[in-house]
């Protein structure tokens, strides 16, 4: 059964629901201090103390009640032992006041006597051992070797003490202990007659069941000091006398004679280590299914034989036992005294060295301890020894201490580590059940800078584990509230809560809220590279939920003061800007991108912090980026270039295309070759006295070197004797066209037209009609052939400014030059024969510079 869902149903309800309660503590002035509940558990001998669940009126604080009522003695013993047991009973309790240690019961409330009861208050018990082992519902009272008439009595006798006695509560029936429980009760008992041997110097004489109480928290507790006896401080090992059973007094007061130690029965002697058989005796009964080994039905004749045969007995039950403790439990139960080890060796064996054992044995002491050694405890020791500790330990032992550690300002924080671990592994109901009040009461009161960070880095732990309406109504606004702390630690702290949550924090204070104190944040620590990047994180993960002109406003205006060059910051920054880029909802246009985003990410391409794996991803969202503009940029530019008005669209096309624009490729004539010119000397030194004369030097003698025209046409297979310096090369005129009237497009005697340079005037247009195809040749065969003139031919017309130098010139036809001279004719003629190249290999035709200047000649000729 789950821990929380037992103690839940053991939690104490109204104090009016039980009418019997009441009836039974009126009169008795304990009321005056406890509000008493139902009966939970019984203790004591016979079990004559009712335990009741209770509350102390003046703080509330839980507890326990135990009611002795007088008339049981009455209806068991003869009326004149009443006041016997009356008195027993009353100096255990003061016994037990007198003793305060951890192991021992802890009274809060001294005993009260009325007329019917006595009563006192301890701390909350859940049960007593007995009441879980349920030994006594099962008892049998066989009497051997009794005659039938005393039988037959003492069947009535013990009918009569269990229809008086209470039963095992029902929660006791469903309790079963764990292997760590028992072995952490047994060690806990060793401690607690540890302490009255060595420091109380007394021996308790009554070892049993019914004198442990398991408190609920899980612990064991020796109680039962009925039958204290006192001894001899200086020789603690030596016996006393002690009374052994008898059956002429009362079993009410006299200790249970079956975990008696034999020599007590036998020499009326005991000492420490007959508390030492006593407790050996209750180990074989835990795993013997909570039957003694001894079942003496209080005779004691019964007793004496079966202590004969005990060795066999242990010997049998061995196996049972865990393998460490066999050895102690058997040298325990022996008869012979000289064998039991003592309350102090037996801490020490093996079986109770265990790490969540000793994390359980400091957290039973804590309150003992300082501030620091809690503080280490809670939150190294326990955290480290929690997974080892079962679960059902956590809730009865664990929980309770650390919930009243909550209002201990000085631990909290360290206390809040375990409790964190509390909230991870409960169930939704166990939180619910066991934890949600303590959990309100943390949010509401004052905590530390450390405890509110703990708090707020394991929200949302909490909010799964919390129901919805208490999320609104007490984690938000502590949430909220810590933005407004002073300290650096609480701020960053509440920006991570915030992340971690934003699913549960509505659209509204997203936008109202957390935002704008995020933001707060920011500004305040904007040079702080954990806070920075804990609100990146924050905006990263609560950006989906925000409306697209508040992350336009808010977002990008934080993202461009960052100024960090921290690695995970940069990385991180990226993301939120690719996001915005590919996520259209916030519609990051191109302006943005260009403006404002593209002029922080680039700096970061030559960060030398950064990886390679984070230059990668920064240069491809850069290159995306990139693209989306270059996109935009492009359609938007040929749609501007349509929607303008004709002919003004075409206007930048015109100009694109234009013969000024274009770079053609070399036009190449057949047998000529481009030099540069090779000026005489007094070109040179005219251009070095022009060099200053401004622009009429220039024009003079070709403009400037760097000119165009500063590169001459050589025609050297043509004219050899003509000298270099003897003719400027103009811009050349170069067309193409028919060879004859009947080529397609020409016209008989019309000649090429010809197409004004730019530097010819319109009134001098003189065209040249010089042939410098090459040569082919007919059909005719090898002598007499004529060339023959293909369809096409390529004319070149070569303006050339007039020199002065003596020799023959080429024909100048450019309206730069005024007139011809009839000396250049005559050079041309003289030098005819000479210049024509050989007719074709078979010794016929005309060359190519035959044709040439006999149409320069006739071309000159007719105009003259």
């Amino acid at each position: 059964m789950p821990a929380g869902t037992m103690f839940a149903k053991f939690k104490s309800t109204n104090v009016a629901a039980s009418t019997a309660t009441q009836s039974v503590a009126d009169g008795n002035p304990i009321t005056q201090y406890f509000e008493i509940g139902k009966p939970v558990a019984c203790a004591g001998p016979e079990l004559v103390w009712r335990i009741h669940d209770a509350y102390r009126k003046s703080d509330n604080k839980e507890c326990s009640v135990f009611i002795f009522e007088k008339k049981i003695a009455e209806k068991l013993h003869k009326p004149r032992r009443k006041e016997t047991i009356t008195e027993l009973l009353k100096s255990s309790v003061k016994t037990l006041e007198r003793f305060r240690h951890p192991r021992i019961l802890q009274i809060y409330h001294t005993v009260e006597e009325s007329a019917d009861t006595l009563a006192f208050a301890s701390e909350p018990i859940f049960a007593s051992l007995s009441n879980v082992l349920a030994f006594h519902e099962s008892k049998t009272y066989e009497t051997p070797n009794m005659t039938p008439a005393a039988s037959g009595a003492a069947a009535a006798q013990a009918q009569a003490a269990a229809n008086t006695l209470p039963q095992r509560p029902a929660h006791a029936k469903e309790y079963n202990f764990l292997d760590m429980e028992l072995k952490y009760g047994f060690l806990q008992l060793t401690e607690a007659l540890a302490y009255l041997h060595y420091s109380g110097h007394v021996i308790h004489r009554n070892v049993c069941p019914s004198s442990i109480l398991i408190t609920k928290r899980g612990i064991w507790k020796l109680a039962g000091m009925e039958y204290v006896e006192r001894m001899n401080e200086n020789d603690l090992n030596s016996s006393i006398p002690c009374p052994p059973w008898s059956n002429r007094v009362s079993k009410m007061a006299q200790p249970n004679l079956d975990f008696m130690a034999p020599e007590t029965q036998s020499t009326s002697k005991c000492s420490l280590l007959s508390d030492m058989f006593s407790l050996g005796m209750v180990i074989c009964a835990v795993f013997n299914n909570g039957r003694p080994l001894i079942q003496a039905g209080n005779s004691t004749s019964n007793y004496a034989k079966q202590m004969e045969s005990l060795d066999d007995l242990v010997h049998k039950l061995m196996p049972r036992l865990p393998i460490a403790l066999q050895e102690a439990t058997s040298r325990m139960a022996s008869r012979d005294a000289t064998a039991r080890p003592t309350a102090q060796l037996l801490q020490l064996i093996k079986y109770f060295i265990d790490t969540p054992i000793n994390a359980l044995k400091f957290l039973d002491v804590v309150n003992m301890k300082d501030t620091q050694q809690k503080s280490q405890f809670y939150k190294s020791t326990l955290i480290e020894a929690m997974p080892l500790i079962p679960r059902k330990l956590w809730w009865q032992n664990i929980w309770p201490m650390l919930k009243s550690e909550i209002n201990n300002n000085e631990v909290l924080a360290a206390v809040l580590q375990p409790v964190m671990l509390f909230v991870q592994e409960a169930t939704l109901t166990e939180y619910d059940n066991l934890m949600s009040a303590t959990m309100k009461i943390i949010y509401n009161t004052p905590k530390s800078i450390q405890a509110s960070v703990t708090i707020l880095e394991n929200l949302h732990l909490i909010i799964e584990k919390t129901k919805p309406e208490d999320v609104t109504t007490d984690i938000m606004p502590m949430l909220f509230y810590s933005f407004d702390g002073s300290t650096i630690q609480v701020q960053s702290a509440a920006v991570v809560a915030v992340a971690n949550v934003f699913d549960s924090i509505d659209e509204l204070s997203i936008r109202r809220m957390v935002l704008p104190k995020v933001k707060m944040v920011f500004e305040k620590n904007i040079t702080d590279p954990k806070i920075v990047q804990n609100v990146l994180m924050c905006i990263e993960r609560v950006m989906d939920r925000m409306e697209r002109a508040q992350v336009m406003d808010e977002v990008l205006p934080l993202l461009a003061n960052i100024r960090i060059p921290d690695p995970d910051i940069i990385m991180r920054t990226v993301r939120i800007y690719h996001k915005l880029f590919v996520d259209k909802t916030y519609g990051l246009t191109v302006e943005t991108m260009a403006t404002n985003v593209l002029p922080l990410l680039i700096p970061h391409t030559v960060n030398p912090a950064l990886n390679f794996e984070h230059y990668c991803y920064l240069l491809e969202v850069l290159q995306q980026m990139l693209e989306a503009i270059d996109r935009q940029q492009r359609n938007k530019l040929k749609l501007d270039n349509l929607s303008m008005a004709s002919p003004e669209r075409h206007r930048t096309l015109r100009h694109q295309f234009s013969t000024d624009n274009m770079n053609a490729p070399p036009f190449n004539i057949p047998n000529l070759r481009i030099d540069q010119r090779k000026t005489s000397s007094a070109e040179d030194m005219a251009r070095k006295n022009s060099g200053g004369s401004g622009m009429l030097g220039g024009w003079w003698f070709g403009c400037s070197p760097s000119s165009p025209d500063s590169n001459f046409l050589r025609v050297g297979n043509v004219f050899p004797n003509r000298r270099l310096s003897d003719n400027t090369l103009m811009t050349p005129k170069i067309r193409i066209a028919p060879s004859c009237a009947s080529s397609p497009g020409g016209t008989p005697g019309s000649g090429l037209p010809t197409r004004r340079h730019s530097s010819i005037g319109p009134q001098e247009r003189r065209g040249s009609t010089i042939n410098l195809s090459p040569p082919t040749y007919g059909a005719r065969g090898s002598s007499g052939s004529s060339l023959s003139v293909p369809s096409t031919s390529v004319y070149v017309k070569s303006p050339l400014l007039y020199s002065q130098k003596q020799g023959g010139s080429m024909p100048n036809t450019s309206s730069s030059v005024p007139f011809l001279l009839s000396s250049s004719m005559q050079s041309i003629r003289s030098r005819r024969q000479s210049t024509v190249l050989s007719s074709g290999p078979l010794g016929s035709g005309s060359g190519l510079l035959q044709q040439l200047g006999s149409g320069m000649y006739q071309l000159f000729s007719g105009r003259n």
